[in-house]
Formats: structure tokens, sequence, C-alpha cells
């Protein structure tokens, strides 16, 4: 079974490898370093501060694995990809709630980056799966619990710039390929 591709900005694949990065060598040596301190207190079966560096190393390794697993499937969407007359990923779009005649202003993304709160919405959700591809003077309805939901596009907004981020696309993909090549190298050696 095919694994599902993470649609992302490019800012977020920077901002995940830089949380992974930071996670990896910072604060693995933080936590070593807490865990030896309370080691060195002796007793462990009643070690509260042991324990606590114990759990915090557990969940900042989950979180390692999480963001690899998150990077490792990351499909970065690039500024051509986006549709120029029409909402797609990395679209601001501007629209009027018919029934309550109020705007409500959303960024589509992916996934891996919905804050509904900052009013970025995932593609793959109800709103978003219903705006995707739709137009500027289009009413669009959205099936929900309560019942169904009508907005008319007012504005459609690209993203400012998406410089770099082919490149970072491709910077993604070179370091399997090197590491392929480290053990190939590796392997003939022998």
């Amino acid at each position: 079974m095919e694994e599902k591709k993470n649609l992302m900005s490019h800012e977020k694949l920077l901002e995940l490898e830089a949380e992974r990065d930071e996670r990896k060598e910072v604060i693995r040596a933080q936590i070593a370093q807490k865990i030896k301190e309370a080691r060195e207190q002796g007793d462990l079966s009643e070690n509260a501060e042991y324990d606590a560096a114990k759990e915090e190393q557990r969940d900042n390794e989950l979180r390692i694995e999480e963001i690899e697993a998150i990077l490792k499937n990351a499909e970065v969407y690039l500024e051509e990809d986006i549709a120029k007359d029409a909402v797609g990923l990395g679209s601001t779009v501007t629209l009027l709630d018919v029934e309550y005649n109020e705007e409500v202003v959303y960024k589509i993304v992916g996934s891996t980056e919905v804050d509904s709160l900052n009013g970025k919405i995932s593609n793959e959700s109800p709103v978003g799966r219903a705006l995707v591809g739709a137009k500027k003077g289009a009413t669009v309805e959205v099936e929900t619990p309560a019942g169904v939901l009508k907005y008319k596009i007012v504005k459609v907004e690209k993203p400012a710039s998406a410089k770099g981020a082919k490149s970072a696309k491709k910077a993604a993909e070179k370091p399997a390929a090197k590491d392929e090549k480290k053990t190939t190298k590796k392997k003939a050696a022998k």
C-alpha cells in the first residue's frame, strides 16, 4: 500500500527540519545530562528527577520519529503548482458566508500545517475539499453534520513567493541519495 504524501509548504518543510535537528543535536544532549545528574543522586527507584528525565527522553524520541515519518513522505507544493485562477494549496481565500452575510478568510494548506485558530485549513477538510479548484465568484456548498453551508468566493490570493522551494525539494531528496552511495561504497569496499 502506498503511503500518503504529506503536502506542505517550503516554510513548513524547513520548520520541521529545524525542529528535528534541534531535538537531535541540542535537546538529546540536555536530556542526557539531566539523566546523568539524576543517576548521580543514587537510588533510582524513588528518584523523581530521573523518572521525569526518562519520560522527557521518550517524548523527545517519539517526536523525532514522528517528524522523520512526516519528512519521509513530504511533498512540497511549489508556486507553479498553484492554479493561477482557482483555489489550491497555498491559496488564501476570502469567503462570504451566504446565510449570515459574514466574511471569513482561510488559507488552504496540507494536513501537516493545519492551524484552525489562525485560519489555516486542510485541503482534505470538508471546506477545503469544496474550495479546491473553485474560482472567484463561485458559490460552494459544504456538507457538515449541522447542515449545508454555502460560501461565495470573494477573493483568491496566491502566496507572495515560493522562492527556493524547488531547490529545497531537491535538497530534501539528496541526503537519501548520498546515504545510498555511502552504503554502496562500503559494500563494494568489503
